[in-house]
């Protein structure tokens, strides 16, 4: 892949905004929901739906899909409005977000939105389903060699604090075992979880160390630089005999000062007031952005 232009870092740039701007809208609108953590993957996100993922949202269940499973499925709100500014439903669906009968649920129901791979909810899943699905279209392609399922790719976007769990280590044992190099594992560490900091609650570090010696490829990535996620999940497509994982720093809230890096914003939603001062701070900073680019 070539790399980014800087029309094209400043075009993804501006839809990680809107896509914030989106999320703030559909929380006050729902009058709960989460926060920080939605905000902090907005360019991860749009990365994966805009320039990484092998997708077709006119046809969200074409076979040589992409499978993008998101195992911390509380910050759906950000896949959701990215979903949308990509074309899967419209944007005004967003503001219908946990609402009764909405195909927009507080968690992702794989059965109400087609581009859903799984449901999920409890934390700590994600991985297992993710490292099931990518054993299982190797064997495929392995059983039929004529087709090219087995060159899509499965990511998993977990949640720092969700290391916590027995399972997701479980799901990291068989991955290394079975050298699944189809699957690429995407960490949101912004250190914080929902009663505080993780390295208060059950330190984490060396989170590095630790995947390696579960026989795991590991990239670590400032979350918010764009091509330098890019360039990463490009990285782990040339690695052929194991799986990848990628830790992304993110920062909890960004864009939105007042609450970057505050544990309390994971599952709280704006009050309508608030909403109005953060929705007044992102269009402000994609103003700037734009003048400086001009």
């Amino acid at each position: 892949m070539e790399p980014l232009t800087e029309a094209e870092v400043r075009e993804l740039s501006s839809k990680a905004n809107a896509i914030r701007q989106t999320i703030i809208e559909m929380l006050v609108a729902a009058g709960s929901g989460h926060t920080a953590g939605p905000l902090g993957m907005a360019d991860i996100f749009t990365a994966l739906y805009f320039r990484v993922l092998k997708h077709d949202p006119k046809n969200p269940d074409w076979p040589e899909r992409d499978r993008l499973i998101l195992s911390n499925g509380h910050i759906v709100p950000v896949r959701y409005a990215t979903m949308a500014q990509a074309g899967y439903f419209p944007v005004e669906e967003c503001l219908t977000l946990r609402k009764f009968g909405s195909r927009l649920q507080g968690h992702p129901e794989r059965e109400r939105l087609p581009g859903l791979e799984t449901t999920s909810g409890p934390l700590g899943e994600g991985l297992s389903q993710a490292s099931g699905i990518a054993y299982a279209l190797r064997m495929d392609h392995d059983s039929n060699p004529s087709t090219s399922s087995g060159q899509a790719r499965i990511y998993c976007i977990m949640g720092d604090g969700e290391q916590d769990e027995g399972n997701v280590w479980e799901a990291f044992m068989f991955a290394g075992k079975y050298k699944l190099a189809n699957l690429t594992a995407i960490i949101d560490r912004n250190n914080i979880q929902i009663d505080g900091y993780t390295e208060t609650i059950m330190p984490l570090e060396p989170l590095a160390d630790k995947y390696r010696a579960f026989g795991w490829h590991v990239l670590e990535v400032d979350g918010h630089n764009i091509p330098q996620f890019i360039a990463a999940c490009e990285e782990a497509k040339a690695i052929y005999e194991k799986p990848t994982v990628i830790i992304a720093h993110t920062i909890p809230g960004k864009g939105i000062r007042e609450i970057e890096r505050d544990y309390r914003w994971h599952g709280k939603p704006p009050s309508p007031e608030e909403a109005k001062l953060f929705l007044h701070e992102l269009r402000t900073m994609e103003g700037k952005v734009e003048s400086e680019h001009q």
